[in-house]
Protein backbone atom coordinates (compact mmCIF):
# COMPACT_ATOMS: atom_id res chain seq x y z
CA UNK A 1 0.00 0.00 0.00
CA UNK A 2 1.55 2.80 -0.90
CA UNK A 3 1.50 6.62 0.86
CA UNK A 4 0.23 9.70 0.09
CA UNK A 5 0.88 13.02 2.15
CA UNK A 6 -2.09 15.28 1.21
CA UNK A 7 -2.05 18.57 2.43
CA UNK A 8 -5.34 20.62 3.19
CA UNK A 9 -7.03 17.36 3.74
CA UNK A 10 -10.16 18.94 5.43
CA UNK A 11 -10.18 21.51 2.38
CA UNK A 12 -12.90 21.53 -0.24
CA UNK A 13 -10.75 19.79 -3.02
CA UNK A 14 -8.15 18.23 -0.71
CA UNK A 15 -11.30 16.24 0.84
CA UNK A 16 -12.79 14.44 -2.44
CA UNK A 17 -9.35 13.97 -3.78
CA UNK A 18 -8.18 11.93 -0.54
CA UNK A 19 -11.87 10.39 -0.77
CA UNK A 20 -10.76 9.17 -3.95
CA UNK A 21 -7.24 7.84 -2.98
CA UNK A 22 -8.78 5.73 0.00
CA UNK A 23 -10.75 4.23 -2.35
CA UNK A 24 -8.38 3.10 -4.58
CA UNK A 25 -6.42 1.51 -1.59
CA UNK A 26 -3.76 4.39 -1.24
CA UNK A 27 -2.89 5.39 2.60
CA UNK A 28 -3.38 8.91 3.08
CA UNK A 29 -1.86 10.72 5.64
CA UNK A 30 -3.86 13.54 5.59
CA UNK A 31 -3.30 17.24 7.43
CA UNK A 32 -5.07 20.69 7.23
CA UNK A 33 -4.58 23.48 9.78
CA UNK A 34 -8.28 23.89 10.18
CA UNK A 35 -8.12 27.44 9.96
CA UNK A 36 -11.07 29.99 10.28
CA UNK A 37 -10.82 31.70 7.23
CA UNK A 38 -14.78 30.84 6.81
CA UNK A 39 -16.62 28.39 8.97
CA UNK A 40 -15.14 25.44 10.00
CA UNK A 41 -18.00 23.51 10.49
CA UNK A 42 -17.63 22.28 6.71
CA UNK A 43 -14.35 21.56 7.44
CA UNK A 44 -14.68 18.86 10.41
CA UNK A 45 -17.21 17.88 8.16
CA UNK A 46 -15.14 16.75 5.73
CA UNK A 47 -13.02 15.23 7.55
CA UNK A 48 -15.56 13.29 9.20
CA UNK A 49 -16.52 11.64 6.34
CA UNK A 50 -12.49 10.84 5.45
CA UNK A 51 -12.32 9.29 9.21
CA UNK A 52 -14.40 6.42 8.29
CA UNK A 53 -11.76 4.50 6.61
CA UNK A 54 -9.46 2.34 8.12
CA UNK A 55 -6.05 3.94 5.69
CA UNK A 56 -6.95 7.43 6.65
CA UNK A 57 -4.91 9.64 9.56
CA UNK A 58 -5.08 13.17 10.22
CA UNK A 59 -3.27 15.05 11.51
CA UNK A 60 -3.58 18.90 12.47
CA UNK A 61 -0.46 20.46 11.13
CA UNK A 62 -0.11 23.74 9.00
CA UNK A 63 2.25 23.54 6.53
CA UNK A 64 4.32 26.83 7.16
CA UNK A 65 5.64 25.43 10.39
CA UNK A 66 8.58 23.39 9.49
CA UNK A 67 9.07 21.73 12.44
CA UNK A 68 5.53 20.19 12.87
CA UNK A 69 6.14 18.89 8.97
CA UNK A 70 9.38 17.18 9.83
CA UNK A 71 8.44 15.10 12.60
CA UNK A 72 5.63 13.76 9.68
CA UNK A 73 8.19 13.10 7.62
CA UNK A 74 10.55 11.43 9.89
CA UNK A 75 7.53 8.95 11.41
CA UNK A 76 5.93 7.93 7.42
CA UNK A 77 8.02 6.66 4.85
CA UNK A 78 5.75 8.99 1.98
CA UNK A 79 5.51 7.97 -2.00
CA UNK A 80 4.13 10.95 -2.75
CA UNK A 81 3.25 14.29 -1.28
CA UNK A 82 0.02 15.85 -2.53
CA UNK A 83 0.03 19.49 -1.54
CA UNK A 84 -3.41 20.69 -1.96
CA UNK A 85 -3.10 22.96 1.66
CA UNK A 86 -3.60 26.69 0.67
CA UNK A 87 -4.70 29.97 1.30
CA UNK A 88 -7.29 30.80 -1.53
CA UNK A 89 -9.35 33.83 -2.60
CA UNK A 90 -9.07 36.71 -4.57
CA UNK A 91 -9.82 39.62 -2.38
CA UNK A 92 -9.19 38.14 0.86
CA UNK A 93 -6.12 38.12 -0.58
CA UNK A 94 -5.82 41.99 -0.80
CA UNK A 95 -6.41 42.40 2.66
CA UNK A 96 -4.20 40.01 4.00
CA UNK A 97 -1.56 39.49 1.59
CA UNK A 98 1.14 37.56 4.50
CA UNK A 99 -0.61 34.63 5.40
CA UNK A 100 -0.54 33.89 1.52
CA UNK A 101 3.24 33.87 1.10
CA UNK A 102 3.44 31.89 4.35
CA UNK A 103 1.33 29.04 4.03
CA UNK A 104 1.46 29.36 -0.56
CA UNK A 105 5.18 30.24 -1.08
CA UNK A 106 6.69 28.88 2.23
CA UNK A 107 4.73 25.83 3.16
CA UNK A 108 5.33 24.78 -0.33
CA UNK A 109 9.05 25.49 0.06
CA UNK A 110 8.65 23.89 3.34
CA UNK A 111 7.66 20.49 1.87
CA UNK A 112 9.94 20.28 -1.23
CA UNK A 113 12.89 20.85 1.72
CA UNK A 114 12.10 17.55 3.52
CA UNK A 115 11.42 15.91 -0.21
CA UNK A 116 15.29 16.05 -1.01
CA UNK A 117 16.07 15.22 2.50
CA UNK A 118 13.92 12.36 2.42
CA UNK A 119 14.45 11.03 -1.15
CA UNK A 120 10.63 11.69 -2.18
CA UNK A 121 10.13 12.11 -5.86
CA UNK A 122 6.82 12.37 -6.77
CA UNK A 123 5.37 16.20 -5.84
CA UNK A 124 1.77 17.22 -6.76
CA UNK A 125 1.71 21.07 -6.63
CA UNK A 126 -2.34 22.63 -6.75
CA UNK A 127 -2.33 26.39 -9.07
CA UNK A 128 -5.14 28.63 -10.32
CA UNK A 129 -6.83 29.81 -13.48
CA UNK A 130 -5.68 33.25 -11.59
CA UNK A 131 -2.40 33.20 -12.74
CA UNK A 132 -3.57 33.57 -16.58
CA UNK A 133 -5.31 37.00 -15.87
CA UNK A 134 -5.09 39.11 -19.13
CA UNK A 135 -4.09 36.56 -21.26
CA UNK A 136 -6.03 35.12 -24.59
CA UNK A 137 -8.46 32.58 -23.77
CA UNK A 138 -8.90 29.49 -23.97
CA UNK A 139 -5.75 29.76 -21.63
CA UNK A 140 -2.74 27.16 -22.52
CA UNK A 141 0.02 26.45 -20.02
CA UNK A 142 2.82 28.05 -22.31
CA UNK A 143 1.51 31.58 -21.80
CA UNK A 144 3.42 33.77 -19.92
CA UNK A 145 1.73 34.35 -16.60
CA UNK A 146 4.20 36.97 -15.39
CA UNK A 147 1.30 39.84 -14.09
CA UNK A 148 -0.26 38.18 -11.29
CA UNK A 149 -2.94 40.78 -10.54
CA UNK A 150 -3.85 39.35 -6.49
CA UNK A 151 -1.46 38.50 -4.04
CA UNK A 152 -3.05 34.70 -4.13
CA UNK A 153 -2.20 34.38 -7.90
CA UNK A 154 1.45 35.94 -7.10
CA UNK A 155 1.82 33.48 -3.98
CA UNK A 156 0.96 30.14 -6.07
CA UNK A 157 3.34 31.65 -9.43
CA UNK A 158 6.50 31.70 -6.54
CA UNK A 159 5.49 28.36 -5.74
CA UNK A 160 5.04 26.97 -8.82
CA UNK A 161 8.70 28.64 -9.54
CA UNK A 162 10.01 27.06 -6.59
CA UNK A 163 8.45 23.80 -7.52
CA UNK A 164 10.47 24.17 -10.54
CA UNK A 165 13.90 25.02 -9.00
CA UNK A 166 13.41 21.86 -6.98
CA UNK A 167 13.17 19.50 -9.83
CA UNK A 168 15.80 20.99 -11.17
CA UNK A 169 18.19 20.74 -8.56
CA UNK A 170 17.06 17.49 -7.45
CA UNK A 171 15.29 15.84 -10.02
CA UNK A 172 11.50 15.96 -8.05
CA UNK A 173 8.90 14.44 -10.47
CA UNK A 174 6.63 18.08 -10.34
CA UNK A 175 2.91 17.94 -11.26
CA UNK A 176 1.44 21.67 -11.49
CA UNK A 177 -2.33 21.07 -11.77
CA UNK A 178 -4.14 24.96 -12.42
CA UNK A 179 -7.44 24.32 -11.29
CA UNK A 180 -10.64 26.34 -12.84
CA UNK A 181 -13.40 27.57 -10.54
CA UNK A 182 -13.97 24.74 -8.98
CA UNK A 183 -17.49 23.36 -7.25
CA UNK A 184 -19.34 21.19 -5.67
CA UNK A 185 -21.36 19.47 -2.92
CA UNK A 186 -19.57 21.05 0.55
CA UNK A 187 -18.11 23.92 -1.37
CA UNK A 188 -16.40 26.70 -0.50
CA UNK A 189 -18.99 29.35 1.34
CA UNK A 190 -16.85 32.11 0.31
CA UNK A 191 -17.00 30.91 -3.08
CA UNK A 192 -20.53 32.26 -5.21
CA UNK A 193 -22.23 29.06 -6.20
CA UNK A 194 -22.59 28.08 -2.32
CA UNK A 195 -23.36 31.35 -1.53
CA UNK A 196 -26.29 32.00 -3.98
CA UNK A 197 -27.97 28.62 -3.45
CA UNK A 198 -27.88 29.78 0.22
CA UNK A 199 -29.10 33.23 -0.01
CA UNK A 200 -31.86 32.64 -3.09
CA UNK A 201 -33.02 29.38 -0.74
CA UNK A 202 -33.61 31.60 2.65
CA UNK A 203 -34.92 35.00 0.18
CA UNK A 204 -31.41 37.07 0.83
CA UNK A 205 -30.30 39.25 -1.80
CA UNK A 206 -27.26 38.25 -3.84
CA UNK A 207 -24.77 40.43 -3.60
CA UNK A 208 -23.05 40.20 -6.94
CA UNK A 209 -20.20 42.50 -7.37
CA UNK A 210 -20.32 43.63 -10.85
CA UNK A 211 -23.18 43.01 -13.87
CA UNK A 212 -22.95 39.26 -13.58
CA UNK A 213 -21.42 39.17 -17.20
CA UNK A 214 -18.25 37.75 -15.35
CA UNK A 215 -17.54 34.10 -16.86
CA UNK A 216 -15.89 31.22 -15.47
CA UNK A 217 -15.01 27.54 -16.58
CA UNK A 218 -16.61 25.97 -13.93
CA UNK A 219 -15.35 22.58 -12.97
CA UNK A 220 -16.94 20.03 -10.84
CA UNK A 221 -14.88 18.61 -7.49
CA UNK A 222 -14.93 14.97 -8.81
CA UNK A 223 -13.29 15.57 -11.70
CA UNK A 224 -10.73 17.60 -10.49
CA UNK A 225 -9.81 15.20 -7.79
CA UNK A 226 -10.00 12.62 -10.68
CA UNK A 227 -7.24 14.64 -12.82
CA UNK A 228 -5.15 15.35 -9.64
CA UNK A 229 -5.11 11.91 -8.92
CA UNK A 230 -3.99 11.12 -12.62
CA UNK A 231 -0.97 13.72 -12.08
CA UNK A 232 0.33 12.40 -9.46
CA UNK A 233 0.29 8.76 -10.90
CA UNK A 234 2.22 10.04 -14.02
CA UNK A 235 5.91 10.74 -14.25
CA UNK A 236 6.33 14.46 -15.93
CA UNK A 237 9.15 15.43 -14.93
CA UNK A 238 8.24 19.09 -14.75
CA UNK A 239 4.77 19.74 -16.41
CA UNK A 240 2.44 22.42 -15.94
CA UNK A 241 -1.47 20.86 -16.23
CA UNK A 242 -4.88 22.87 -16.77
CA UNK A 243 -8.01 21.35 -15.04
CA UNK A 244 -10.80 22.67 -15.92
CA UNK A 245 -14.10 22.34 -17.90
CA UNK A 246 -12.89 23.23 -21.45
CA UNK A 247 -16.07 24.68 -22.69
CA UNK A 248 -18.11 27.90 -23.01
CA UNK A 249 -17.14 30.06 -20.21
CA UNK A 250 -21.17 30.38 -18.12
CA UNK A 251 -21.89 33.67 -16.71
CA UNK A 252 -22.83 34.87 -13.02
CA UNK A 253 -26.23 35.52 -14.30
CA UNK A 254 -26.93 32.15 -16.49
CA UNK A 255 -26.16 30.38 -12.91
CA UNK A 256 -28.17 32.61 -10.99
CA UNK A 257 -31.30 31.49 -13.35
CA UNK A 258 -29.83 27.32 -13.26
CA UNK A 259 -30.01 28.10 -9.42
CA UNK A 260 -33.63 29.51 -9.84
CA UNK A 261 -34.55 26.82 -11.63
CA UNK A 262 -33.48 24.29 -9.43
CA UNK A 263 -34.65 25.65 -6.07
CA UNK A 264 -37.62 26.89 -7.29
CA UNK A 265 -37.40 30.04 -5.83
CA UNK A 266 -36.48 33.61 -7.65
CA UNK A 267 -33.37 35.37 -6.52
CA UNK A 268 -33.21 39.12 -5.72
CA UNK A 269 -30.16 40.69 -6.28
CA UNK A 270 -28.53 43.41 -4.78
CA UNK A 271 -25.35 44.92 -7.08
CA UNK A 272 -22.11 45.75 -5.98
CA UNK A 273 -18.88 47.48 -7.76
CA UNK A 274 -16.50 45.26 -9.33
CA UNK A 275 -13.67 44.40 -7.45
CA UNK A 276 -10.71 45.06 -10.35
CA UNK A 277 -8.44 41.83 -8.73
CA UNK A 278 -11.44 39.63 -10.52
CA UNK A 279 -10.55 38.30 -13.59
CA UNK A 280 -13.87 38.99 -16.49
CA UNK A 281 -13.75 35.46 -17.72
CA UNK A 282 -11.55 32.25 -17.55
CA UNK A 283 -11.59 29.40 -19.87
CA UNK A 284 -9.02 26.40 -19.76
CA UNK A 285 -7.22 24.83 -22.97
CA UNK A 286 -7.68 20.99 -21.18
CA UNK A 287 -5.89 19.06 -24.30
CA UNK A 288 -2.77 18.60 -22.63
CA UNK A 289 -4.14 17.16 -19.72
CA UNK A 290 -6.23 15.43 -22.26
CA UNK A 291 -2.90 13.79 -23.90
CA UNK A 292 -0.48 13.26 -20.84
CA UNK A 293 -3.28 11.90 -18.31
CA UNK A 294 -6.04 11.00 -20.06
CA UNK A 295 -8.43 12.99 -18.38
CA UNK A 296 -11.65 14.81 -19.60
CA UNK A 297 -14.08 16.05 -17.31
CA UNK A 298 -17.33 14.02 -16.97
CA UNK A 299 -19.56 15.78 -15.15
CA UNK A 300 -21.04 19.30 -16.30
CA UNK A 301 -22.60 22.01 -15.14
CA UNK A 302 -26.40 21.37 -15.02
CA UNK A 303 -25.55 18.06 -13.10
CA UNK A 304 -23.03 19.36 -11.25
CA UNK A 305 -25.53 21.97 -10.06
CA UNK A 306 -27.92 19.21 -9.17
CA UNK A 307 -25.53 17.29 -7.41
CA UNK A 308 -24.76 20.61 -5.69
CA UNK A 309 -28.33 21.58 -4.37
CA UNK A 310 -29.04 18.34 -3.62
CA UNK A 311 -26.38 18.05 -0.87
CA UNK A 312 -27.10 21.48 0.83
CA UNK A 313 -30.92 20.33 0.93
CA UNK A 314 -29.75 17.29 2.59
CA UNK A 315 -27.35 19.04 5.29
CA UNK A 316 -29.77 22.05 5.47
CA UNK A 317 -30.29 21.52 9.24
CA UNK A 318 -26.48 22.64 9.72
CA UNK A 319 -25.55 24.44 6.89
CA UNK A 320 -28.26 26.88 7.13
CA UNK A 321 -26.32 28.08 10.16
CA UNK A 322 -22.79 28.94 7.84
CA UNK A 323 -21.62 32.12 8.03
CA UNK A 324 -21.30 34.05 4.98
CA UNK A 325 -18.80 37.27 5.35
CA UNK A 326 -19.11 39.52 2.16
CA UNK A 327 -15.92 41.08 1.72
CA UNK A 328 -14.18 37.40 0.93
CA UNK A 329 -16.93 36.58 -1.43
CA UNK A 330 -14.79 34.71 -4.62
CA UNK A 331 -15.78 33.91 -8.22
Amino acid sequence: MKTVLLTGAAGFIGWKTAEFLLQKGYKVIGVDNLNNYYDPRLKLWRKKQLEKYENFQFFEVDISNFGALKVLFNSFNFDYIVNLAARAGVRYSIKNPFVYMETNATGTLNLLELMKEKGIKKFVLASTSSLYAGQPMPFKEDLPVNTPISPYAASKKAAEVMAYTYHYLYGIDVSVVRYFTVFGPAGRPDMSIFRFIKWIDEGTPIKLFGDGSQARDFTYVDDIAEGTILAMEKEVGYEIINLGGGRNPISLKTIIEKLESLLGKKAKIEYKPFNKADMKETWADIEKAEKLLGWKPKIDIDEGLKRTVEWYLENKDWVKDISLEEEVQNI
